[in-house]
C-alpha cells in the first residue's frame, strides 16, 4: 500500500503590497532625511541624490527582508532577499548613467542654442562660438572609420564562421582578441607613424584618426558579428545546399538576412566605441578653430577633443569654455542616441518576415 505522502502546511501570513509601499516609503524617507542633514550642515558638498537613492534602496532590502523574516517566516524572507539584492544592483549600474545624462543635460543646455550649431571657433576667445566645425569632422572621420571597418569586420567573421578551419583561423581569432584590448593611444600612434613614414613628419589629417579609429573598431565588429552568424541555424543552411544553391550564395541570401539585425546592432556598438575616443585624435588629427571638409588635408576639429580642449585650455572667461565643453559632450551624446535609434530602425525593416 502506497503512503500518502501529505505536503508540510505553509503560512497563509504574507506582506501586502500596501505594506511594501510604507517599507519602500519610510527607507525613502530616512535616506533622503540624512544626506538632507549633511547637506545643511556642511559636511557634503549640496544634496546627493544619487547617494540618497543608493541607501534608500538598501534600507529597503534590509527592511523588506527583516519585516518578511517575521511576517512570513525564513523561506519567503530569503526569497525577497534575493530579489531585493538583484533591484539593487540593477539600480547600482543604472545610477551612474542617469547621473552622467542628468549632468551633462543640466550643465550642458545653457550653450544649447543656435549659435553652437552655426558657428565654430574662428577668432573666438571668450563667449559665443559654437561646435559646428566639431560635429562635422565627428561625422566625417567617424564615417570614413566604418567604411574602412565594417567590410573588413564583417568578412573576417564570415571566414572564421563558414570557412576558417586549423591555424589561419585560430591566429586571426587570437589577434582579435589581443586587438580588442589594444588601448586606444596605441592606435594612434600606430597611425601617426604609419602616414609619418609615408608621407612625412608632422602630418595631421582627419583620414589619419580614421585609420587609427577603425583599428579599435574592427575587433568589434569582428566578434558581434561572428557570434550573430553562430546563431543562425544549421538547417537552414543545409536546406539551402539540398537546393543547389552555391555557398557564397547561401551566406548572401540566407545567414546574413538571418543575422543581420544583430550585425547592425554589433556595428552601431562598434561605433559608440570609437566615437568618443580623444587621444588617438590628438595625435594624428590635432585640432582647429576652422571649418574643414577635407579629409585628406590639414587638421580637423572633432567633438572630443573640442571637448578637452575647451576644458583644459580655459581663456579669461573660464564659464564659457567650461559651458561650451558640457555642451559639446551632450551632442555627443545625443548623436550616439540617434544612431542608435537609426539602428533599430533599419535592423527592424532588414529582419526577416517572420522576426519583424
Amino acid at each position: 500500500m502506497t503512503a500518502l505522502v501529505v505536503p508540510a502546511p505553509t503560512s497563509a501570513r504574507h506582506l501586502s503590497k500596501a505594506v511594501m509601499w510604507i517599507t519602500a516609503g519610510v527607507s525613502a524617507l530616512v535616506a533622503f532625511g540624512i544626506f538632507a542633514v549633511l547637506s545643511a550642515a556642511g559636511i557634503s558638498e549640496g544634496f546627493n541624490l544619487v547617494a540618497a537613492v543608493f541607501v534608500s534602496a538598501v534600507l529597503f532590502v534590509l527592511l523588506s527582508y527583516v519585516i518578511s523574516r517575521i511576517v512570513e517566516g525564513r523561506r519567503k524572507a530569503s526569497d525577497r532577499l534575493a530579489t531585493g539584492l538583484v533591484t539593487t544592483a540593477f539600480i547600482v549600474a543604472l545610477l551612474p548613467l542617469v547621473s552622467l545624462v542628468s549632468t551633462a543635460f543640466i550643465n550642458g543646455l545653457p550653450r544649447l542654442d543656435p549659435t553652437f550649431f552655426n558657428s565654430s571657433m574662428r577668432n573666438v576667445v571668450g563667449e559665443g562660438g559654437g561646435g559646428l566645425h566639431a560635429i562635422i569632422g565627428t561625422l566625417e572621420i567617424t564615417l570614413a572609420a566604418t567604411i574602412i571597418s565594417v567590410p573588413i569586420g564583417i568578412m573576417t567573421a564570415i571566414y572564421l564562421v563558414e570557412y576558417g578551419t586549423g591555424r589561419l583561423a585560430k591566429a586571426i581569432t587570437f589577434f582579435v582578441d589581443v586587438m580588442t584590448g589594444i588601448p586606444s593611444i596605441v592606435a594612434g600612434l600606430f597611425a601617426f607613424a604609419l602616414f609619418a613614414i609615408v608621407l612625412g613628419p608632422g602630418i595631421r589629417f582627419g583620414i589619419g584618426g580614421s585609420v587609427a579609429l577603425s583599428i579599435l573598431m574592427i575587433p568589434v565588429v569582428v566578434r558581434s558579428t561572428e557570434e550573430m552568424l553562430k546563431l543562425v541555424p544549421n538547417e537552414l543552411r543545409e536546406a539551402s545546399y539540398a537546393l543547389g544553391v552555391p555557398k557564397w550564395l547561401t551566406i548572401v541570401k540566407i545567414v546574413i538576412p538571418t543575422a543581420i539585425g544583430g550585425i547592425i546592432t554589433g556595428v552601431m556598438l562598434s561605433i559608440s566605441r570609437i566615437i568618443g575616443e580623444t587621444a588617438p585624435l590628438l595625435i594624428i588629427v590635432g585640432m582647429s578653430t576652422s571649418m574643414n571638409y577635407n579629409l585628406f588635408s590639414d587638421r580637423m576639429a572633432t567633438l572630443p577633443v573640442f571637448v578637452y580642449t575647451q576644458y583644459a585650455s580655459q581663456g579669461s572667461d573660464a564659464q564659457a569654455y567650461i559651458d561650451r565643453a558640457w555642451t559639446g559632450a551632450l551632442v555627443l551624446i545625443f548623436i550616439v542616441m540617434a544612431l542608435n535609434l537609426i539602428a533599430r530602425l533599419v535592423s527592424k525593416l532588414l529582419a526577416p518576415k517572420g522576426l519583424r
